[in-house]
């Protein structure tokens, strides 16, 4: 299987002046598309390893499925999470167990702010299907600090590339700026998959 890098669901200059045309085309035309090329690369080792019985390359190969797959992943639920239209507060079920899980939605935002504020990769809010709750975490590069059985509902890149070209090291500013263009329909339809899957 061969994996390729969909489209953004809007234009390169849709989220302005939150995040700009240029970052957008930067972000998702090469450093998306690089981890969707080393994917596909570290997936053309393995099958080569297992059809030579050579396995001498597998680990790295193995970690670079890990790494890759796992940037392919949040980038494109990262895109897929904003939108010119965004901006507003989660409603609904999503609304409601967000102020079950967390207290309120401030109380949610403030601590999913902290996230990202310390992450050296992503801020996520994720289902956790250990404990059948919402959960924060903080994911440095793309995989470490996951939560086993973490379900993403949310994703936020606060890696350099996605804010440095328009906010410098204010990384705050960026994570504010985030707000304006969340749109809550897709988090709210993958927490309802995981509720229904799940509990």
């Amino acid at each position: 299987m061969s994996y390729e890098l969909d489209p953004l669901p809007y234009e390169y200059d849709a989220l302005e002046p939150h995040i700009s045309e240029q970052v957008l085309e930067w972000h998702h035309d090469t450093h998306h598309q690089g981890y969707v090329n080393g994917w596909n690369s570290a997936e053309e080792t393995l099958e080569a390893n297992r059809e030579d019985h050579d396995f001498s390359s597998s680990a790295g190969a193995i970690r670079g499925v890990t790494h890759n797959s796992s940037g392919h992943i949040l980038h494109d639920l990262f895109w897929q999470n904003m939108s010119p239209e965004g901006g507003d507060e989660p409603e609904g079920d999503l609304a409601d167990r967000i102020e079950e899980d967390f207290g309120s939605y401030e109380a949610w935002k403030g601590e999913f702010e902290a996230a990202a504020s310390d992450a050296s990769g992503w801020a996520l809010l994720v289902y956790d299907t250990f404990s059948n709750q919402l959960r924060n975490v903080v994911v440095d590069n793309h995989d470490e600090g996951a939560v086993w059985g973490g379900h993403p509902v949310l994703a936020l890149d606060v890696w350099e590339h996605s804010y440095y070209h328009d906010y410098g090291p204010a990384r705050g500013e960026f994570v504010d700026n985030f707000f304006e263009v969340v749109d809550w329909d897709e988090p709210s339809t993958r927490y309802e998959q995981a509720v229904e899957l799940f509990e």
